[in-house]
């Protein structure tokens, strides 16, 4: 890195309207190839996916009527990249959940909350039909990953909860509705049902694998797998031993769970993975999960899974993943540094071979994308609001915009990371037909509220491989004040938090050149189109 020249007065300008950073900046050269090959990571334009905790369900997508704010924040996404939005329906109350016709939509028992966890699951949930039906809301051509129940080990459970989804998603409504069951998926994290009291502590993977091509037997023949387009995600593990004796891909495909008549309708390896367990937030721990190598670390971990899944030509998602547990550390995981945080990770897991990160959401976690109901408690204690909090989108929600921005609508992008010499700064570029078409750039250094001092990174650009070499660029900016900020996050000058969750406020333009670069300050995310 070097030190960069004094500014102009044009430069302080363009840094004290984006951020009000202090005047300390240092740079670093990217070179950007101008073309990719064949071989080069595709992403989709639903990368960025939804996991919904499935007891309350009904209050993200409606009973009665569509909760039109949610259908906005995914109809905004297939506004941008025209791809059909996918949601995986479960989660841990997908192992309490039955399924009972006398019932109309659904009957639950919550623990009491507690500071910790203001919103906690159900521990009881009786579904009806109406529960299924309801994702006749979604958007059109929504495809749906629906969790079964096989923690509570009862055939006949699996059987009616299973037969009650064929059924809805069989109905006319569903199906004028363009809404698809793309996958089946047979118990959450079973990996710690023998510390959770849903199996003996002795709990294996051979014992788990035989299980379970048991019950999806049943499964499969109840959905008549086989004359439908339906198929099953496998593993849903909390965590991995990446090896072929414990819970892992590996581990399941070595007790010949693809050999059975179930497995064969497995075509999706699906693992679970948050980035830590920490209950109480502070600005080190944003840091910890915004910074570039911890995400690279913890995502890298799970490589030999996936070229294991890939191997066997298997699909290979994310579906469960978000910070932190405990629904998310309070300070942090609702903040605008883990916005951050959900870009780099999202596009670094498409590096690995992660097709889909489906962010898991539920209502009144502390690490949601976005917020569908009405709250009455905070998110962050527990504590009553004195006035209730409307639906809205928190922080973590620009990742998924910028991100279906960058991959666009083409239907064939492809995105490469770009090596980048510094530890806060990532980079990825996106190609439609081979051909550079934009960059994304995150500078992950947090920038605290009480912080006075805001560093920024100059970036010197470059270009390498034959083409015509870009001289200008337009830009994009998400404009953040701090990384410990709950709102008040702008893209382009625009915000999406509004009451209706479309996009609102006056666009902004800027411009560059390539000979000049572009300046990036502490805690923000740019997005360059060529």
């Amino acid at each position: 890195m070097f030190a960069h020249p004094a500014y102009t007065p044009s430069t302080m300008f363009c840094v004290f309207w984006v951020a009000l950073i202090a005047p300390l900046v240092s740079g670093v050269a990217v070179t950007i190839p101008l073309s990719v090959s064949g071989d080069a990571p595709g992403v989709t334009g639903n990368l960025v996916s939804l996991s919904i905790e499935q007891d309350r369900w009904l209050d993200w997508v409606g009973n009665t009527s569509r909760n039109s704010f949610f259908f906005n924040t995914l109809d905004n996404l297939v506004a941008l990249t025209g791809s059909d939005p996918t949601i995986r329906i479960g989660a841990d109350s997908e192992d309490h959940t039955q399924f009972s016709a006398a019932v109309q939509f659904v009957q639950q028992v919550f623990p009491p909350p507690t500071a910790t966890v203001p919103y906690p699951e159900a521990t009881n949930i009786v579904a009806g039909p109406g529960f299924y039906q309801a994702a006749k809301f979604l958007p059109s051509g929504t495809g749906v990953t629906w969790g079964v129940n096989f923690g509570g080990k009862n055939l006949t459970a699996t059987f009616l909860e299973t037969r009650a989804i064929i059924t809805a998603f069989a109905s006319p409504a569903l199906k004028n509705a363009g809404i698809t069951l793309d996958f089946l998926e047979l118990g959450n994290e079973a990996d710690l049902y023998k510390n959770n009291g849903l199996r003996a502590s002795t709990y294996s993977i051979s014992q788990y694998t035989a299980e379970w091509i048991t019950f999806a037997t049943n499964m499969t023949r109840t959905a008549n797998l086989a004359g439908s387009n339906t198929r099953i995600w496998g593993a849903a593990f909390a965590d991995s031993s990446h090896s072929s004796t414990g819970f892992s891909p590996q581990g399941i495909f070595a007790n010949n769970i693809l050999s059975s008549e179930p497995g064969g309708f497995i075509n999706t390896i699906s693992q679970h993975h948050y980035s830590g367990s920490f209950c109480s937030g502070n600005g080190g721990l944003l840091q910890d999960l915004m910074t570039k190598a911890t995400i690279r670390s913890n995502l890298s971990s799970f490589t030999p899974d996936i070229q294991a899944t890939q191997d066997r030509n298997l699909d290979y998602v994310f579906g469960e993943t978000n910070s932190y547990s405990c629904h998310g550390a309070p300070g942090v995981s609702n903040t605008a540094g883990a916005a951050l945080w959900t870009l780099d990770y999202a596009l670094f897991a498409s590096q690995l071979g992660i097709s889909k990160v489906f962010f898991h959401e539920g209502i009144g976690y502390k690490y949601n994308l976005i917020q569908p109901a009405v709250l009455t408690r905070s998110i962050l204690n527990g504590s009553p609001l004195a006035t209730p909090q409307q639906p809205h989108v928190q922080p973590q929600y620009y990742a998924a915009i910028i991100a279906a921005e960058a991959i666009g609508n083409s239907g064939q992008t492809q995105a490469v990371e770009l090596s980048i010499s510094n530890t806060r700064i990532s980079g990825y570029a996106f190609y439609e037909g081979g051909a550079l078409k934009r960059a994304v750039f995150i500078n992950s250094l947090a920038f605290l509220a009480g912080a006075t001092n805001r560093t920024s990174t100059h970036l010197d650009l470059t270009f390498s491989g034959s083409g015509t070499k870009p001289k200008s660029f337009s830009v994009k900016r998400l404009v953040i004040k701090h990384a410990d900020d709950a709102s008040g996050l702008t893209w382009g000058g625009q915000t999406y938090e509004t009451a209706d969750a479309r996009v609102g406020g006056t666009p902004s333009s800027e411009t560059g050149t390539v000979a000049g670069g572009i300046d990036i300050p502490a805690t923000q995310a740019i997005m360059i189109s060529f």
